[in-house]
């Protein structure tokens, strides 16, 4: 058996991916999505007219006609994953298995020696937000960085990465990691980075709520970053008795997962939810929230237009079809289509 093979069902068999093996079972399944109605990205820059943010601001403040209502609820519960780390995986458990375009969300809170070791991914996006302490990626084509809390990485892999995400420092380096599915156009793209310190992440602040802008617009402020599936994604924070009204394009699907503290949200008669909760929100005008509570709310709010694509998962290899996850693994296999660095490189924190 090969290097590469043997790495390969090493990593297949590994916990990083047994979870995600677990809920397709055996064979690979099919999941037909709702198509959307087509909608082209808008441009990727900050609004500064002044008419844009005001009617911004306006729709951010009152309330909907058309509010989105919570759908489904769940407890992101903890559970291990990869070497030694514990995730509450929320998106990407039985219960919501995928939620299009969104694949998987997992809350980690990692401590050293534990981690994230050499694994491939094809076929989506990673997106990983610190919270707390710091995480140092490195892959197969050279490129090596850390992000610290506040910091965001958006790694598209496209047609083959393989990489590893270990903790760069001591005590608990806690974050999101968002996984985003790529169209059948986009599967095969040459990988791409985008990193935004801290302190480059657009902000803004009104009656009490401030908001981390990491993709889309609030406020009439917009993010830089640029996203090959149309998405928002949001870090809010609320004082105690502030209210949000955060429009979400039509036809997007769109959640919550609280990070901190506790909130209403969707219509103002609903029981307040608290931290480490996904919530999946319907059709409508945009999330109305309200914090009744003494204590700040946390909460990322994510969005995204939905492919209306078959999805078939294999651990790490995210494609349309059988033939397609069958093709990724033999790529890997022998080195080819993207994987050709796999075969001898390794990460020096292996």
């Amino acid at each position: 058996m090969t290097t590469t093979m043997m790495r390969l069902r090493q990593q297949l068999a590994s916990p990083i991916y047994t979870s995600a093996i677990a809920r397709i079972g055996s064979r690979a399944h099919h999941h037909r999505l709702p198509i959307a109605p087509p909608q082209k990205p808008r441009p990727n820059r900050t609004m500064s007219s002044s008419s844009s943010s005001s009617a911004s601001d306006a729709a951010a403040s009152a309330p909907f006609e058309k509010p989105r209502a919570v759908v489904k609820k769940l407890l992101a519960e903890s559970q291990s994953e990869g070497q030694g780390a514990t995730v509450r995986r929320s998106i990407g458990r039985h219960e919501l298995r995928n939620l299009d375009p969104f694949l998987m969300l997992d809350e980690f809170s990692v401590s050293k020696p534990a981690g994230f070791p050499d694994h491939p991914h094809r076929g989506f996006e990673t997106v990983t937000y610190m919270l707390e302490g710091a995480f140092t990626h490195q892959d197969f084509a050279g490129h090596k960085g850390t992000i610290r809390a506040g910091d965001v990485q958006w790694m598209t892999a496209g047609r083959g990465i393989v990489h590893s995400e270990m903790p760069a420092g001591d005590g608990v380096q806690n974050g999101l990691q968002l996984w985003i599915n790529l169209s059948s156009n986009d599967k095969m793209m040459e990988p791409r980075y985008q990193e935004l310190q801290s302190k480059d992440i657009s902000r803004a602040e009104k009656d009490g709520v401030e908001v981390r802008i990491i993709a889309g617009e609030a406020f009439g402020v917009r993010s830089p970053v640029y996203t090959r599936t149309p998405t928002m994604y949001m870090d809010f924070t609320m004082r105690p008795g502030s209210e949000l009204h955060q429009p979400v394009p039509e036809g997007w699907n769109a959640f919550v997962y609280i990070i901190d503290g506790e909130g209403v949200f969707g219509r103002d008669k609903s029981a307040p939810v608290g931290a480490h909760h996904c919530l999946v929100l319907g059709p409508g005008d945009g999330l109305s929230v309200w914090n009744r509570s003494g204590a700040p709310l946390r909460f990322a709010l994510v969005g995204g237009q939905p492919l209306g694509e078959p999805v078939v998962q294999h651990g790490p290899f995210v494609m349309n079809s059988r033939a397609e996850i069958q093709q990724a693994m033999e790529d890997y296999y022998y080195g080819k289509n993207g994987f050709e660095r796999a075969t001898h490189w390794t990460s020096s924190s292996a």
